[in-house]
């Protein structure tokens, strides 16, 4: 970890060039990714259909996390800088293998893509942020990482933008959008050399090791305040495969061309992606300020309820496109903004225990319940509920998600000082 830095002009200089250029790096990384996120899709659709999507989404889940646990392992056992430069050459190869497979044994290739993709994400996110701690001390991180993570936000906008742009204007296809993403991570990798030359990649041990996930089991267990703010998050990802799945299945039916369908879902990217960049600029410190960050936690699960009862009564691709909005564009900006300030009355140590559990292993975890509860209402069950009646089960998530942030806001001011807002 490079030295705190004072307020001087040259240090300021400094610390405005590291910024800029992580600022580069995160938005070349989300815009890579977001390449493939609605190629990974549409590609699933058109030879599986999105009825097999919860299935896909609970192996994913059980991939990525024997995945991580070996992914710790490497970056314990190597130095962080040849497995940051490893995986983007792996990633880069992979992405023409699966861009071959495609044209030959593409029902095939297709789950191994989507899978894939889900692990590309994770990787280079992580990546990334462990780049970003190296190199900034806790004083930088304060002034800069909202300005860093800003680069993300745009990244993702500009990625769904640029992969549409080329299916409507382009002669390339949706399986090509593999190769322009393999071109974005070019030039990360080329760009982390660049970094690693001039003395800004400081390498550290690593902290999410298979340990640390259980030690950061036993702290959440221990804690009836963490315990709630881990049922929140069990809510918002039983939620959230629900809407997934309403949306995915109603573009089924609106999108039947393949390239059409990726275009729309890209489309869709970028202005989920501009929403949530508005609602985190303006309406978040809004309700932050005057409501509290209960308010906040209580925004996303009212208005998936609003919508999926809205979407109900008016089942057209307008209408789940407002659902999924409601739950991402909240989850990316508002919510996010609000369950991370949950940790702020927590002693550090079990805060960051509990977090690295949750961050690595809790989220897919409660992904494979979200996707069973899909399943047990659409096939295993003797009765059936269609793409519209699901609404009412996310209704109903909703609400016991409502009910557990009042639990939670509970407790949250009996451990946090009278003058923080709740």
């Amino acid at each position: 970890m490079i030295p705190a830095r004072g307020l001087s002009g040259k240090s300021a200089a400094v610390a405005r060039r590291r910024a800029a250029i992580l600022f580069v790096n995160f938005l070349l990384i989300i815009l890579a990714y977001y390449q493939v996120k609605s190629a990974s899709r549409s590609l699933l659709i058109e030879h599986w259909g999105a009825d097999r999507f919860p299935q896909v989404w609970i192996f994913s889940a059980l991939i990525l996390g024997v995945f991580i646990v070996f992914y710790h392992h490497l970056v314990e056992r190597y130095k962080r800088l040849h497995v940051v430069l490893g995986s983007c050459l792996l990633f880069i190869v992979l992405l023409i293998s699966f861009r071959i497979m495609l044209e030959t044994m593409a029902a095939e290739a297709t789950i191994g893509f989507y899978i894939f993709v889900d692990i590309l994400s994770v990787v280079l996110v992580e990546q990334f942020w462990s780049l970003a701690n190296n190199i900034n001390d806790a004083e930088d991180g304060r002034r800069s990482y909202w300005f860093v993570g800003t680069g993300g936000l745009v990244g993702g906008v500009l990625g769904g933008g640029l992969a549409a742009v080329l299916l409507r204007y382009t002669p390339m296809t949706t399986a090509d959008l593999l190769l322009s993403c393999a071109v974005l991570l070019a030039i990360v990798f080329t760009l982390n050399v660049v970094m690693a030359r001039v003395g800004l990649y400081e390498e550290s041990k690593s902290d999410g090791s298979p340990l640390q996930m259980v030690a950061g089991w036993r702290s959440l267990v221990q804690s009836r305040y963490l315990v709630l703010i881990a049922a929140a998050l069990v809510c918002a990802q039983l939620a959230q495969p629900l809407v997934e799945f309403q949306f995915i299945k109603t573009v089924e039916g609106a999108y039947h061309v393949l390239d059409q369908r990726t275009e729309f879902i890209s489309t869709f990217f970028s202005v989920l992606g501009i929403v949530s960049i508005g609602i985190n600029l303006v309406i978040t410190p809004i309700i932050h300020r005057y409501l509290g960050i209960v308010a906040g936690l209580l925004t996303q699960p009212f208005a998936v309820a609003i919508c999926s009862m809205s979407f109900a009564a008016i089942p057209t691709l307008m209408m789940a496109s407002v659902l999924k909005i409601s739950d991402r564009g909240l989850s990316y900006s508002i919510n996010r903004a609000s369950k991370e300030q949950l940790y702020i009355p927590i002693d550090p140590a079990r805060t960051y225990q509990a977090k690295a559990w949750i961050d690595m292993f809790g989220y897919r975890l409660f992904k494979i319940l979200g996707s069973t509860l899909i399943l047990l209402f659409t096939q295993w069950l003797p009765f059936s509920l269609d793409v519209f009646q699901l609404g009412w089960v996310t209704v109903t998530v909703c609400a016991l998600w409502i009910v557990v942030i009042g639990l939670l806001a509970r407790e949250y001011r009996a451990v946090t000082p009278i003058t923080v807002p709740a």
